[in-house]
């Protein structure tokens, strides 16, 4: 199925591995034009590369988008090389593991920041101009721990439930404009990282997935090039969960 967004300009935040990058091959599949980010240069130009041999209209730039500065920063550089952004995927690593008792007060602004504030700051960067040219899409990717708050990780189940409330409410806001607003909520895929905490050995964590297996990060990209396509036109303000089944609730 064509998507109908070959030509479109993207940036997609830390997107040199794991589901980030998925996401900017998708798009670039599709023929969009994508700028991409991480805070290592060497990771950065080799995932560009990689994308590019397969074709895709690449470009890797570094930036830290753990904070708003940071955010914002790279949205703006993003537009400077693409001349506008009509796809913003929205992402960032996840802070510390902690409970109630053992979090520091300390360690919520800087958990904020990267997984609450960086994400509003760069859709304040790219979607007032979306608007004004009457098409955009922002896909953010957040956590199925915003459904099913995870025990251990009180800062990201915080941080990304404020993320999701903001998105929410900008989706009702710009709807009339042509920009849609959605959020996807990954459970266990097969990244790098993923990996590492299973010393390489996925299939403890398959077992946990009512689909018998981890997630392909491909899939997951090829989810949200959909929900910046033009078929996608009349979703905006979903939060979709993308996680074999995991979450076990009914809403």
């Amino acid at each position: 199925m064509d998507l109908g967004i070959g030509g479109r300009r993207a940036a997609v935040a830390a997107a040199s591995a794991g589901l980030g990058l998925a996401c900017a091959r998708a798009l670039a599949t599709e023929g969009v034009r994508v700028v991409l980010c991480g805070r290592r240069s060497d990771r950065v130009e080799a995932a560009a590369a990689a994308l590019r041999a397969d074709g895709g209209d690449v470009l890797g730039l570094v930036a830290d988008v753990s904070d708003a500065g940071g955010g914002t920063a790279f949205v703006r550089q993003a537009a400077e090389a693409l001349g506008g952004v009509d796809i913003l995927v929205t992402n960032a690593g996840g802070p510390p593991v902690g409970t109630f008792a053992s979090t520091d007060l300390a360690a919520y602004p800087p958990a904020l920041e990267q997984n609450l504030l960086s994400t509003i700051a760069m859709c304040k960067a790219a979607v007032p101009a979306m608007a004004e040219r009457g098409w955009g899409r922002v896909v953010a990717i957040t956590s199925m721990t915003v459904r099913q708050p995870a025990p251990t990780l009180i800062l990201s189940n915080t941080a990304r439930a404020g993320a999701t409330a903001f998105l929410k409410t900008l989706a009702t806001e710009v709807a009339p404009t042509g920009v849609t607003v959605n959020s996807v909520q990954p459970g266990l895929h097969a990244t790098d990282r993923l990996a590492q905490l299973h010393g390489g050995d996925l299939s403890a964590a398959a077992a946990t997935v009512p689909a018998g297996r981890v997630g392909d990060p491909d899939g997951f990209g090829a989810a949200v090039a959909f929900l910046c396509s033009e078929q996608a036109q009349f979703i905006t303000g979903a939060a979709l969960s993308i996680d074999g089944g995991a979450y076990p609730g009914l809403m």
